[in-house]
């Protein structure tokens, strides 16, 4: 896909980054999206400028059905890349649900 261009964003390797950064377009979307503040976004992203977020923002709003359909693509592409952790590592998945039920049944 060809996405729109702009000074805010590198394409590399079919992975939308900010631009001379590592940083992810998705990671600044993502808390945008939960209701992040550019300011907070920052403090989890210390590499990046006020400005380069808020023009993350921008880039996202004015693409926002095809930015939202990327990061369906990623999402998709990482569940797919790592296996639940009761495939991975079922002896603390075991451990995790027993703990959460015991957690579960004081609470009653």
């Amino acid at each position: 896909m060809v996405y729109p261009t702009s000074p805010y964003i590198d394409e590399r390797d079919g992975a939308l980054r900010i631009a001379g950064t590592r940083v992810s377009l998705a990671s600044v979307v993502i808390g945008f999206q939960e209701g992040e503040s550019p300011e907070q976004i920052i403090k989890s992203f210390p590499t990046l400028t006020l400005a380069q977020v808020y023009g993350v923002i921008a880039y996202y709003l004015e693409n926002e059905k095809m930015i939202n359909e990327y990061l369906s693509q990623v999402q998709h592409e990482f569940e797919r890349s790592v296996p639940p952790l009761s495939q991975s590592n079922p002896e603390l998945f075991a451990r995790l649900q027993a703990a959460r039920e015991k957690m579960a049944s004081k609470r009653t």
